[in-house]
């Protein structure tokens, strides 16, 4: 399934199914920040260097299954598999966007 994500959306899921993480300043407000696993990366270069390490630990992709919008945020449910305890799973990647750019980014369970 395809969905139509917004370009900045489209590009931070090219980063993390394993494209360079140089190109979060593509997607990325430049004070954005990221929630995953309990911890706040705030910045670029917090976000790129978030990126490298889990890709470092762990080999998975992310598929974007549906998306929904309201009250500011797009939620983006995706299945992730992998070779990380318990895959696959499905996480909700709940966006804020700001003049076409993610201002924050929240990964959690769905």
């Amino acid at each position: 399934m395809t969905l139509s994500l917004p370009d900045a959306v489209s590009t931070c899921f090219d980063i993390i199914n394993g494209g360079d993480p140089k190109r979060v300043n593509a997607c990325f407000r430049p004070d954005a920040t990221v929630t995953d696993e309990n911890q706040r990366h705030q910045g670029l270069s917090a976000i790129e260097s978030w990126q490298r390490e889990t890709r470092q630990a762990f080999t998975y992709k992310a598929e974007p299954l549906a998306a929904a919008t309201g009250n500011g945020v797009l939620n983006v449910r995706a299945r992730l598999t992998g070779d990380f305890p318990g895959s696959p799973v499905q996480l909700d990647h709940v966006f804020v966007l700001e003049q076409g750019m993610i201002q924050s980014l929240e990964i959690k369970p769905s």
